[in-house]
């Protein structure tokens, strides 16, 4: 099954079975914020990545220069743990880890979580630069204090704002070769997708 197929099945599941209080509020926040999002904004193929200094799970702190220097990146960027669709994206594309490392490529996920074993980007300022941020309205807070998901104590602030779930292969000189920038949550980038951008570099 693809990524996109079990992708849309959780999402039809969710908003088949799930409580109307709950789902309508989703659905209306991302369908205003796909409808609204400025694309102009978001790094583009041919930009050069803006370098990031970001920590890793242990507080270790990682440069975009000291990846680069061992090959191209795949950034992928991971809303929280909390999000079913960042989980099944994030582990179709660890399915390919041994073909991405073949070809050279490393992948990096970057969330605004401070406890997850990705690089995290407090208060998004990375997500910010690269013009990939989804500010969400106040309806949504109570829908997230259903589920338990304390955002203030997860990201270290309470702005309310998550990462656009986006996929990038930068090449070796940090110019960005492909992106994968999708405003609708439920979808992602297919792993054998990012393989044939792999292939082209």
């Amino acid at each position: 099954m693809s990524l996109a197929a079990d992708l849309s099945a959780v999402y039809t599941d969710f908003h088949t079975n799930g409580p109307a209080q709950i789902t309508k509020p989703i659905r209306d926040s991302t369908a205003d914020f796909v409808a609204n999002f400025n694309f102009q904004k978001a790094i583009k193929v041919g930009d050069t990545l803006p370098p990031f200094k970001l920590s890793d799970a242990f507080g270790n702190e990682i440069s975009s220069s000291t990846l680069l220097a061992k090959g191209p990146l795949l950034l992928t960027f991971y809303r929280g743990e909390w999000c079913p669709f960042c989980n099944l994206a994030l582990r179709a594309l660890q399915k390919h880890l041994p073909e991405f490392e073949a070809k050279g490529v490393t992948l990096v996920a970057i969330t605004c979580e401070l406890k997850f074993p990705v690089l995290s980007d407090p208060e998004n300022k990375y997500a910010g630069e690269l013009g990939l941020l989804f500010a969400m309205p106040e309806y949504m807070r109570p829908v997230f204090d259903t589920f338990g998901v304390d955002f203030k104590e997860r990201n270290g602030d309470d702005s309310f704002v998550l990462p656009v779930p986006a996929t990038l292969l930068v090449d070796q000189k940090g110019v960005v070769r492909n992106t994968f920038v999708e405003p609708e949550y439920a979808k992602r980038a297919e792993p054998e997708t990012v393989l044939g951008w792999i292939d082209q570099l």
